[in-house]
């Protein structure tokens, strides 16, 4: 369960949410802080699970603008479900599952060094859910990737972005 305030410390009206929000501007004005009891989530700041996208483990965020470097609201949010089991992903370096491919199992912290590609535009969630991250080592912008097809990240509302490192999404989400 996450708890959403309009202000920052945990003040103002509070909105909780147990499950996807597509738009939470009906409940809220504005979203300055959020306390995360129980589960993981991603959070967007445009509505319909779209913009820029931040993950949120258990925790409290008492200004997570500040915190994550956001510039706007959280608009909607998205609950990822825990995954039991092994985790798959095919990485494409062109759209629509062209070029250079490789298939994932691990968390990879650097595409260019591993697999020596230089863009990922497309991929295959086979298992588990992934965090994909526009620089190595984890950081940038973030992306979730749940099993399903993705033959374009710029369709996506990504243009422009490259994706370095993936992350396979293991915290205890429940």
């Amino acid at each position: 369960m996450i708890t959403f305030y309009e202000e920052k410390n945990f003040q103002g009206r509070s909105y909780e949410c147990m499950n996807d929000c597509s738009d939470m501007t009906s409940y809220l004005s504005r979203c300055q802080s959020c306390r995360v009891e129980s589960g993981c989530f991603m959070v967007y700041d445009r509505t319909n699970y779209m913009g820029n996208q931040y993950f949120m483990k258990r925790g409290e965020y008492s200004d997570y603008q500040n915190m994550l470097g956001m510039r706007d609201c959280i608009r909607s949010c998205r609950m990822i479900p825990m995954h039991r089991g092994q985790f798959r992903m095919k990485v494409y370096e062109r759209e629509n599952f062209g070029g250079q491919s490789h298939e994932m199992m691990d968390d990879c912290d650097n595409i260019m060094d591993r697999y020596r590609m230089n863009d990922v535009q497309s991929c295959n969630v086979m298992d588990g859910h992934w965090l994909m991250y526009e620089q190595p080592q984890y950081r940038g912008k973030q992306m979730y990737m749940r099993p399903g097809e993705y033959r374009s990240f710029r369709d996506m509302g990504m243009s422009g972005m490259r994706f370095m490192s993936m992350r396979r999404i293991m915290d205890s989400c429940n």
